[in-house]
């Protein structure tokens, strides 16, 4: 129990040690780290493989070559290239046939593809807005042959970002990962208890989830760096709108807006109208009810008492 602990404990660190010096390292140096980490791994496999009966003898001399031999190996640089263009074109559509074309031929495709016609009248564009990927080796050869399919290359951008060294990275911690996980097995096939078995299992599924993130990265990275994106916008030369009209246009200009000045101004009256409906039912009509009760009970009359009010009036001009 004591030694099986002490075996996961030295790999966990040795693992740990292995990918913090390939993630500081350069494209060369993340290579041998990884190296060095395998070879430690074997050697504690030896040391344990003695005690166990489950090691197997490793030679150093053949170890060294195998390094050497993976250093020595040419590193394929991974680069993704993108593109962004805008064209003019007074045949917008016929550009986009072409586009497609030039993409399928050269082994890509079309990922997106939107067309946006517009009045000529009002002065808009016609619009093709496209998003096609090509093979990053024919990049160059494909950016080329779309200039063609425009009269006008209005805004040209090319961009590139060398991942080569996060690419050695990320397989130099795959390779010591599965190494790590590797050696895991081999120590569960020795435990002797449930509890030994379940921390071994516990630090394999740790590890194996740490596998599949590094292999996704890698797989993203290989898709984005075999495969170049450009994204085009394909749009017609403005046109210029009438400012002015005939004769007649501006008569009839002048009498449609007269015609809506009118309708305005009656639609304004009767919502003035409407608007006072409310006013007079709910409070005029209530007021001059309770008026004509209060002077019906003095036996005052309506008429009576605008003309009692205008009397007093008239003698008040008098006396003054």
């Amino acid at each position: 129990m004591r030694n099986l602990t002490l075996t996961v404990s030295l790999i966990l660190i040795i693992a740990s040690t292995s990918c913090d010096s390939a993630a500081d390292s350069n494209t060369n140096s993340g290579v041998s780290g990884e190296q060095y980490s395998t070879t430690e791994i074997q050697a504690l496999q030896v040391e344990d493989g003695g005690g166990g009966g489950g090691g197997r003898e490793v030679d150093p001399l053949e170890i060294a070559r195998e390094s050497e031999a993976e250093r020595a190996q040419p590193i394929r640089r991974k680069i993704i290239r993108n593109g962004n263009l805008t064209l003019q074109s007074n045949a917008p559509f016929e550009a986009q046939a072409r586009i497609t074309s030039i993409a399928e031929s050269r082994g890509g495709f079309v990922v997106t593809s939107k067309r946006s016609s517009a009045d000529q009248l009002s002065g808009e564009k016609t619009t093709v807005e496209m998003t096609v990927r090509i093979p990053s080796e024919r990049f160059d050869e494909a950016v080329s042959e779309i200039r063609k399919t425009a009269e006008r290359v209005i805004v040209e951008e090319l961009k590139g970002e060398d991942v080569t060294e996060e690419f050695v990275d990320l397989e130099a911690r795959l390779r010591t990962k599965r190494a790590l996980e590797n050696q895991f097995l081999e120590i569960m096939k020795r435990a002797n208890t449930v509890e030994d078995a379940l921390k071994v299992q516990t630090d394999l599924s740790e590890v194996r989830g740490e596998i599949e993130r590094i292999e996704g990265r890698i797989r993203f990275l290989e898709n984005r760096s075999s495969l170049s994106t450009i994204a085009i916008v394909i749009q017609t030369p403005a046109t210029v709108a009438a400012s002015s009209g005939g004769f007649y246009d501006e008569l009839s200009k002048v009498f449609s807006d007269s015609v809506e000045g009118a309708l305005s101004f009656v639609l304004g009256f009767v919502r003035v109208i409407l608007s006072l409906i409310p006013f007079l039912i709910l409070v005029v009509l209530p007021l001059g009810l309770i008026g004509r009760y209060v002077l019906g009970r003095y036996g005052i009359s309506l008429s009576e008492a605008l003309l009692g009010s205008r009397a007093g009036g008239d003698k008040d001009k008098e006396a003054s």
